[in-house]
């Protein structure tokens, strides 16, 4: 699924109060690498004085250059990796974004995206504001610095309160960090502490790299500000329904990260267990599409009683190729990440479980691999639902003409990746695997239903 051009927008990171401010969060941003890899940045304040340094590539890329770090001094830092999902992938549109307003700085780095953006850029627009980038972040700060607020939280919270749709949100000014989710908690957002240091980070793998402790998660619609004078929480914002995004637990997020109150691994080995219950097979031996289905798999593995084997090697250390392949060499894209080990697929009956399916072209790729490895069988389980509509809450995913689940009944699904079997876990089967007793999740992408309007262009929704 991992090549099927289905991404999280981004990763923010943030701290206050410690003395490599910027060398932690360059370490923290390398921990979130996995939520977007097309630019990177940090922006430290050290005593009101602003640097930032940011550029296009990933971590080590940007900031692969020790002297670069040097020169981001400072106590409060915040930082962001990111893939597009509004605005294009360009320079202009790295962040963290940064202005000057009041004789004062205002630095933001944000995870989701907003539906009401593109009406709010043009109200903006005609009041005289002159935007500098085309992301739907930079419209935030424009409210912010059009409030008649004296206070900057006063004017955050007031611009806030005019956006809709999901954000996990980092501000940093000249003496503080604002950390932001919003109401319906769509994307994740962590608070720990680092000695006497307060930390804020999308997925708590973050604070694992740099020695910090989780605290709690920021709560759906809190405000929380961190200064000199301690915490201080606000929930300035309408309260709403939960909606946690579920595919955080099915695919984005890090395993080894707790998120919405539970660990990533272990919601996904329920899924697994789950999946083996809802559809058993008879097979010799179960393989996962590696790596985000790998614990999936495992949970299947253990509720079925079939045997977990290594059937697909991924190789990690794939970067841009220049190197345009002839069209006799099909399916080389898949063969750059990917192996099978032969040894293990001959002549087997084999479960393959993969986390999900979006258009289906990469799971077609992979089924001839098996199938090429000898596979006598081949049963196709996919640990969460089809999905059937796109995202407008920070995930990068295809319109909806484009998801094969959309277009084909499983029957034909199965047809089309020639596959002995294909069965995917249920709706109410997924739902079940709760983190905690109230969690509430948004599942539009499965079901179709959507927490918060879709945003439309001239009349008609984006992505439909």
């Amino acid at each position: 699924m991992a090549l099927e051009m289905i991404h999280d927008n981004c990763g923010v990171f943030g701290i206050f109060g410690h003395t490599r401010a910027a060398e932690l969060t360059y370490f923290g941003l390398y921990a979130l690498q996995h939520r977007g890899q097309e630019s990177a940045g940090i922006v430290t304040s050290d005593d009101g004085q602003i640097r930032m340094h940011k550029g296009m590539g990933e971590v080590s890329e940007v900031f692969g250059n020790n002297e670069t770090i040097k020169k981001l001094t400072g106590r409060i830092a915040i930082g962001h990796t990111r893939y597009s999902t509004t605005g294009a992938s360009s320079l202009i549109n790295i962040q963290p974004f940064l202005i000057t307003n009041r004789r004062s700085s205002l630095a933001i780095a944000h995870n989701g995206n907003l539906t009401n953006s593109q009406q709010l850029r043009t109200r903006l627009d005609a009041r005289g504001s002159i935007f500098q980038t085309t992301s739907d972040t930079e419209v935030i700060l424009h409210l912010a610095a059009r409030s008649s607020k004296k206070r900057k939280m006063d004017r955050i919270c007031e611009a806030l309160n005019n956006i809709k749709g999901a954000f996990s949100l980092l501000f940093l000014t000249d003496d503080s960090i604002i950390a932001a989710r919003d109401s319906y908690g769509f994307r994740p957002l962590c608070l720990g502490k680092l000695g006497r240091s307060w930390i804020v980070a999308s997925e708590t793998c973050a604070f694992d790299i740099i020695g910090a402790r989780y605290v709690r998660d920021i709560e759906p619609g809190e405000v929380l500000e961190i200064s000199k004078k301690g915490l201080r929480s606000r929930f300035p914002m309408k309260k709403t329904r939960q909606a946690c995004c579920i595919f955080e637990y099915i695919y984005f997020s890090r395993p080894d990260s707790a998120i919405f109150g539970e660990n990533v691994d272990k919601i996904r080995r329920r899924l697994g267990r789950q999946l083996a219950r809802e559809h058993p097979v008879d097979a010799d031996i179960v393989i996962g599409i590696p790596d985000s289905a790998n614990t999936a798999t495992l949970g299947f593995s253990e509720e079925s009683g079939i045997r977990f084997e290594i059937g697909l090697i991924r190789n990690h250390y794939v970067g841009r190729t220049f190197i345009s392949p002839q069209q006799t060499i099909r399916d080389l894209d898949v063969k750059l990440k990917f192996n099978t080990v032969k040894g293990v697929l001959n002549n087997r009956r084999v479960v393959v479980v993969d986390d999900s399916i979006v258009r289906g072209t990469t799971s077609l790729k992979l089924v001839k691999l098996i199938r090429d490895a000898g596979a006598k069988e081949i049963h196709f389980r996919v640990s969460s639902p089809p999905i059937i509509s796109p995202c407008f809450y920070g995930i990068d995913m295809p319109t909806r003409k484009e998801l094969i689940a959309n277009r084909k009944t499983v029957a034909q699904i199965e047809k089309y990746l020639n596959v002995d079997s294909l069965r995917y876990l249920s709706l109410e089967g997924m739902l079940a695997i709760k983190a905690l007793p109230d969690t509430r999740f948004c599942d539009s992408c499965f079901s179709g239903k959507y927490p918060i309007k879709p945003p439309t262009i001239n009349g008609k929704s984006r992505r439909l």
